[in-house]
């Protein structure tokens, strides 16, 4: 059986999900390794494998198959119910994207709702008793992302 082409291997991961244009570029230099272990060590070769994987990647956004417009869509969508906007611009930064300013303030006008409800259903619908738990209850919501003003929004720590 013959192994599948670069071209193939992209559009088999793009129909998977959405990937940026970076991470896209890292797997598939990875599957070009893999294909020509004995290039890594001749420079001339590894500048042809990055020239075509270059080409490759301009025409997988100009057929529209790679978009990184639908990769920050898909990314905010799958991860807005359960993080905050801190943790979903960092890990766009990852992939050498941002949000636009509309959209992260659509993101940030429902934070205090969404960190409500992962809130309630990790730690009970029922306000924190005493620092301990106020304070564990803070540090998973920094973990998850969220803000400090919306931490003690959520908290009420300025009620203390």
């Amino acid at each position: 059986m013959k192994p599948l082409s670069l071209k193939m291997r992209a559009i088999s991961l793009l129909s998977q999900r959405e990937h940026s244009r970076v991470e896209l570029r890292r797997k598939l230099q990875n599957i070009q390794r893999k294909a020509a272990p004995a290039a890594e060590g001749e420079p001339s070769l590894v500048m042809e494998a990055q020239a075509e994987l270059d080409l490759l990647l301009d025409w997988l956004q100009a057929q529209g198959f790679l978009s990184d417009q639908r990769f920050v869509e898909s990314r905010v969508h799958a991860r807005a119910s359960r993080y905050g906007s801190l943790r979903i611009k960092q890990e766009l930064a990852q992939h050498g994207l941002s949000l636009s300013a509309e959209a992260m303030a659509e993101l940030k006008a429902a934070e205090l709702e969404r960190a409500k409800i992962i809130c309630s259903r990790k730690f009970g619908a029922h306000a924190p008793l005493d620092a301990a738990v106020k304070a564990k209850q803070m540090r998973f919501m920094m973990a998850r992302g969220f803000s400090s003003e919306t931490i003690r929004k959520l908290l009420r720590w300025d009620d203390d």
